[in-house]
């Protein structure tokens, strides 16, 4: 009787063990399988901004891979809002004169009393970037005072220069960029590194070059990496760079606005954003979520830093994004303020 009675608790009990591990390994297959991800929707760009159409090639990934990227060709000049003013002409001017820039995470308009009281704000009486009798802010006026000005190892001869690249400057110029199709994520992702280590004209980030005859190599998973220079694009096919090299511009006693959509010009790379200040096109969400502002480098989309009400999120990862079953994987922009845009890349990138 006893055997017996034990058979009988024994069949119900392998039955629950049984159930249990059929419903753990079924729940983990649907979480895998249905994890949204958003493939990039070439149509989002503005055809302003194109200088020829939208193609597919295959290009060699930073993990090995090959993968379908779209090949996007602009010109880097923005065909929904205008570019600068940067640099105002005298202290007398407001801030429809000039542009803004970034002095510890906070967004600055640059007009006359800005550049007049640069000393109080650095603490620092060296700083006089205008003629004390006129009034007339010492500001580049011609493409190679710009070009000098502009240098990360500027010359003592712009101490005390307001630098500012106008886009006659940069006609003609081309870029073009490769963005994955279909996002895919990286192993680890890629940690851009907090400054500019190599260099480069405006002090951008630059990927280390390789020897002749030598593939180019993607940089290692996780902290050790700094990815691509470019952090992606905004619908008008202007790239959101690296960030500005605000510390060297500073000690040359220099500033290099950015215009009110966050963008100035080098002659190198012609137009660039450096923040995200809400000018350029944006896509608005249904639910209240912010806006989508543009693609990063790895096909993942980029959204504005504050939903409709203010909000910034607050579960972002170390590259500054996060998943939701509307959007997918996505990334947030950091505050306008911050010179930055998002922290590294959570997938892989064209090579």
């Amino acid at each position: 009787m006893i055997k017996n009675h034990f058979k009988i608790l024994a069949i119900p009990v392998l039955v629950f063990i049984f159930m249990a591990c059929k419903d753990t390994k079924s729940k983990s297959n649907t979480e895998a399988n249905t994890e949204v991800t958003i493939s990039v929707n070439k149509e989002n760009f503005l055809p302003g901004g194109l200088v020829e159409p939208i193609s597919i090639v295959n290009k060699e990934m930073s993990d090995g891979s090959t993968a379908d990227c779209y090949k996007i060709v602009t010109s880097g000049t923005p065909s929904e809002h205008e570019m600068g003013p940067w640099c105002p002409d005298n202290i007398s001017d407001d801030a429809s004169k000039g542009g803004v820039w970034a002095v510890e995470g906070e967004i600055y308009d640059i007009d006359g009393e800005f550049i007049k009281n640069l000393g109080t704000l650095f603490n620092d009486d060296t700083w006089m970037l205008y003629d004390k009798t006129t009034g007339e802010i010492t500001k580049t006026k011609t493409k190679a005072e710009c070009n000098d000005a502009a240098d990360p190892n500027v010359g003592e001869e712009y101490k005390n220069f307001c630098v500012e690249c106008l886009p006659s400057y940069i006609t003609g110029m081309t870029h073009t960029y490769y963005i994955p199709v279909t996002p895919k994520k990286a192993p680890e992702g890629y940690a851009f590194r907090s400054g500019p280590p190599n260099g480069g004209e405006d002090g951008h980030e630059r990927p280390e070059r390789p020897k002749d005859g030598e593939r180019p190599k993607g940089p290692p998973p996780g902290g050790e990496g700094m990815g691509p220079s470019n952090r992606g694009l905004a619908f008008n096919g202007v790239v959101f760079n690296a960030p500005a090299p605000v510390d060297n511009i500073l000690a040359a006693y220099t500033i290099a606005p950015f215009d009110d959509a966050g963008g100035h010009i080098n002659l190198h790379e012609g137009y660039h954003y450096h923040a995200a200040t809400g000018v350029s096109k944006k896509i608005a969400q249904e639910d209240n979520h912010a806006p989508m502002i543009g693609y990063a480098m790895d096909g993942y989309s980029i959204y504005a830093n504050t939903d409709a009400d203010g909000n910034e999120a607050t579960d972002l990862d170390e590259f500054r994004g996060h998943y939701d079953e509307i959007r997918g994987y996505h990334y947030h922009v950091d505050k306008a303020g911050s010179n930055n845009f998002i922290d590294g890349l959570r997938g892989v990138y064209a090579m």
